[in-house]
């Protein structure tokens, strides 16, 4: 009873037709590609930080990281506040429902 029970492969009915044998083809070698033209490699503008630039820079960085702060430590505070609510509504109903069952 405890024991597993391997299940039996069934034999195949009707016509089984054999695999199909693939015949191997000869490659033959084409031309080679002609080599690319080497010509200048594309400028791109080199970009230079100013002591500026870099203020600027490290100010968005902090702006960014206090208000992705100040997101998510609001929503820690909606979830602290929800579940505080919902604690007691749980407890007001334990009492009503304990007090109505005294009376009874």
């Amino acid at each position: 009873m405890f024991q597993p029970k391997i299940p039996t492969m069934p034999q195949p009915s009707g016509l089984v037709t054999p695999p199909a044998v693939v015949q191997p083809t000869t490659i033959t070698p084409g031309t080679p590609a002609p080599a690319p033209a080497a010509g200048p490699p594309p400028s791109r503008p080199v970009v230079q930080l100013t002591p500026g630039t870099a203020v600027a820079l490290v100010g968005a960085g902090a702006a960014v990281v206090l208000v992705v702060g100040t997101v998510l430590v609001s929503l820690l505070l909606a979830v602290a506040v929800t579940s505080a609510s919902v604690a007691v509504c749980a407890v007001v109903l334990r009492s009503l429902i304990a007090s109505d069952a005294k009376r009874r």
